[in-house]
Order: structure tokens, then C-alpha cells, then sequence
């Protein structure tokens, strides 16, 4: 797993590895203390990271006497989770699905901007999930790292919310739904200064105007058939908030998430949903990996399509 994670290739399992474009599967074996440390731990989070899949170690009896998770899992519960993947990879099969991922950058002079600390993470889970599902995805996505992505997804690079709302709007219009999951920026300085500002008075002001909202845009020019989806981060009034962006933007769901849950926000590996449909229903989820949000979220989709 270790050389799985970081790319060593020193024999031909790791070379086969390296070159595979296919879904990969891996199994953790091995004693206790080994299974629970972090340096195992931060390998499985890499390679699950990268779109690999998991096949979780049981719990039992090991080798040196000890009891706890680290066995590898059975032979008869490997072949009912791949054959679970594989039947579940067609569900999507030839649908045309927009993600948009990442923070957007809003250029104040050529080395300054003003944006926001998303790394694009829930996106490319998101992007991930429904690729494994047989769905056309196409990822927008800003100024984030792009490792990880499984490679059948479409991939379109972006810095600005114009940028991010032009190319959305050209994609979303052949695609049977849009998941916007981007932290796009709310205003954008009003002049863009050609030369770097210098620094010269004890005060500085900035104007800024407002930016296009690409999910309203999106919300207003949808078709009947189409499924639109879209994020709320909140810090206050959390669930109202998300309700009225909901029927504001003409949404089919939102995706709640709070600043103030633990694992959740920016950054984090980790994230805690609450799902609200336009039907009234709501689905609240614990803090889990951003890779296993990203499955309740396409499940729920799937209910649409």
C-alpha cells in the first residue's frame, strides 16, 4: 500500500499499478498495531483519494496472537462487493452529468486576488463517484489541485466566476443534471489594476461589484428534465438559509453544510450533510470521508434520473 500511495515501481505488481486506467481494488491485511497506525491510516486515505476502493480489513484473530481489525476480508465478501460495484457502475450509464468544484480567483493586479479557501475536494468525490457509475462527467473546476480524478471524467480549468459561469452554461445545456458544489466567488474587484499596486498610502479602498450566480443562472435557464443540485455553506440560520437558496435558484435538492460542524468546511477530508429535497424531505448524514458523502449524494440524485 505504501508504494501504491507514492508511486514507487520496483516489481511488476506496482508497474501494473501505475499503468492501470480500470477501477482498482485493494484489500488491507496485516497485524493490529500495523493496521492502526497512522502511517497506514494516511495510505489508505491516498489511495482511496485517488479513486481506488477499499475492501475493508475484517475484525478477528491475527497471526501474532492479538484481536482486532486487520484480517483481510474474506474471499466471499470480495466477490459480493465487486460484483455490488460493478452492478451499481451501470445505474448512470449514458448520463450526462456538470460538476463544478474549487474556489474561483478574482484578480485585483497581476500577483493579487481575492478568493477563498476551497480545495475542490467534495467536487472531485462527486465527480469520482459518478464516473464509477457509468455517468459522462464533466468537472469545472477553479484554481484547485486536480490529483486524484478518475480518468474518464472531462476535465475544464477555470480561475474566475465568469469564466466558471460561461463554461457552465455551455456545458449544462446537453446534461441531464448539474451537482454545482464550487465556492464561487460573491463580488469581484470593479477595476483590475495592469501593474502591481504598490504600496503607498496608510489606507487602501476597494470597490467591488457584484459576480453572476451561476447556480441561479443555471436554476432560471434549466429544462424540465433536467436535475439541478446545489451546496449551502453556512455560519448562522443554517437550515432556513439553505431553504431559501433552495426555492430561490430553483433547485431539485441542496447540499446544507455548517462551518460550525467538526469535519466539515474547506479543506478537510471529511464533511456533515444535511440533504433537502424541494419535496419538503430532508436526509441528515454523519461526518464521514468526503469520497463516502459523495455516494449519498449520487444515490439521492439517482432517485431523479
Amino acid at each position: 500500500m505504501a508504494k501504491m500511495a507514492n508511486g514507487y515501481c520496483d516489481n511488476l505488481l506496482l508497474a501494473t499499478y501505475l499503468s492501470a486506467d480500470c477501477t482498482v481494488f485493494f484489500a488491507p491485511a496485516m497485524d493490529l498495531d500495523m493496521y492502526t497506525h497512522p502511517t497506514s491510516s494516511n495510505n489508505i486515505s491516498t489511495l482511496t483519494s485517488f479513486g481506488n476502493i477499499e475492501l475493508p480489513a475484517g475484525t478477528g484473530e491475527l497471526a501474532s496472537g492479538l484481536v482486532g481489525k486487520g484480517r483481510m476480508c474474506e474471499p466471499e465478501e470480495i466477490l459480493s462487493l465487486v460484483n455490488t460495484h460493478f452492478q451499481k457502475t451501470s445505474h448512470l450509464a449514458g448520463k450526462t452529468i456538470l460538476v463544478n468544484a474549487g474556489p474561483t480567483f478574482e484578480k485585483l493586479d497581476p500577483v493579487r486576488f481575492i478568493g477563498n479557501y476551497s480545495s475542490g475536494k467534495m467536487g472531485k468525490s462527486i465527480a469520482n463517484e459518478l464516473a464509477a457509475r457509468g455517468a459522462n462527467v464533466k468537472l469545472v473546476l477553479g484554481p484547485a489541485n486536480a490529483d486524484g480524478l478518475n480518468p474518464s471524467v472531462e476535465l475544464f480549468r477555470i480561475e474566475s466566476a465568469q469564466e466558471m459561469h460561461e463554461t457552465c452554461s455551455r456545458l449544462f445545456v446537453d446534461c441531464n443534471a448539474g451537482i454545482l458544489s464550487a465556492a464561487v466567488a460573491d463580488y469581484r474587484p470593479a477595476t483590475k489594476a495592469d501593474q502591481k499596486i504598490k504600496k503607498n498610502d496608510t489606507e487602501f479602498s476597494l470597490e467591488l461589484v457584484k459576480t453572476i450566480d451561476v447556480l441561479k443562472s443555471l436554476g432560471d435557464s434549466k429544462k424540465d428534465n433536467q436535475v439541478l443540485v446545489g451546496f449551502a455553506l453556512e455560519t448562522q440560520n443554517e437550515y432556513d438559509n439553505a431553504l431559501t437558496k433552495l426555492k430561490k435558484k430553483n433547485l431539485d435538492f441542496i447540499v446544507l453544510n455548517s462551518m460550525n460542524d467538526k469535519g466539515a468546511g474547506f479543506g478537510k477530508d471529511t464533511n456533515k450533510i444535511t440533504v433537502i429535497e424541494k419535496n419538503g424531505k430532508s436526509h441528515s448524514f454523519e461526518t464521514k470521508p468526503k469520497s463516502e458523502v459523495a455516494i449519498d449524494i449520487v444515490d439521492i440524485l439517482e432517485t431523479y434520473l
